[in-house]
């Protein structure tokens, strides 16, 4: 892909997705924009398929939906009520760590920069930018496995790790998709753009898109 054509890109992306599913996160984040939901909801997802978190985030917040309300729950409610997430037992440990840390030194409020969020244990740049830009409504570019991928495989960057095309695209992105870009491309990722086999022959973004590393696809 050309620099010049993500525009026209990023414009063909926004109408193909609507036929499709917002990720789970997202989904929480217009439900009354709230960074603690985001940041939990975030945690969840990791490792975690969209349906799964969207459920187990609607139990979790229907027990607790605020750091100080889940700090009043203990570590084997917390694990009832996001199971079957991945890792579940690590996350109910870490969101009872992470309420905590909140309420007794920021007052119960998320922190809007990126650097402090990124002290919090089990907290990585993807999550403190998915905060930022879906929470907070700060600009940012959070960057998952499939954003990672797809521009990629696009050719726009050539990247080894997420945190490197997170920079890459901090370089060359027009800044009025920073925010957007990773909604659209899991939601993308998740159902044409797949890691494996990935359904090219029905891509409205096939004249775009390099194909680099795409070997057997659909």
């Amino acid at each position: 892909m050309r620099d010049d054509q993500i525009h026209q890109a990023i414009a063909v992306l926004t109408e193909a997705v609507k036929a499709w599913v917002s990720p789970a996160v997202t989904i929480v984040a217009t439900q009354g924009r709230d960074p603690y939901k985001v940041l939990i909801s975030c945690i969840l997802s990791l490792r975690t398929r969209d349906q799964t978190t969207a459920e187990a985030s609607a139990r979790l917040f229907a027990l607790a939906d605020s750091p100080e309300k889940m700090v009043r729950l203990d570590v084997p409610k917390i694990e009832a009520a996001i199971y079957p997430v991945g890792f579940y037992r690590v996350k109910a440990e870490q969101i009872l760590e992470i309420s905590r840390s909140l309420c007794e030194r920021y007052e119960g409020a998320v922190p809007d920069d990126l650097e402090t969020l990124l002290k919090f244990k089990g907290v990585g740049r993807k999550t403190a930018n998915l905060v930022l830009t879906l929470g907070f409504g700060k600009q940012g570019i959070c960057v998952d496995i499939h954003v990672h991928r797809i521009c990629n495989r696009w050719g726009y960057v050539k990247t080894s790790t997420p945190e490197q095309t997170e920079f890459a695209l901090r370089e060359k992105l027009p800044v009025e998709y920073w925010i957007i870009i990773n909604d659209l491309l899991v939601t993308f990722g998740q159902n044409q753009c797949t890691p494996l086999s990935p359904r090219c022959s029905t891509c409205p973004l096939y004249q775009f898109c390099d194909r680099v590393g795409i070997g057997k696809s659909r």
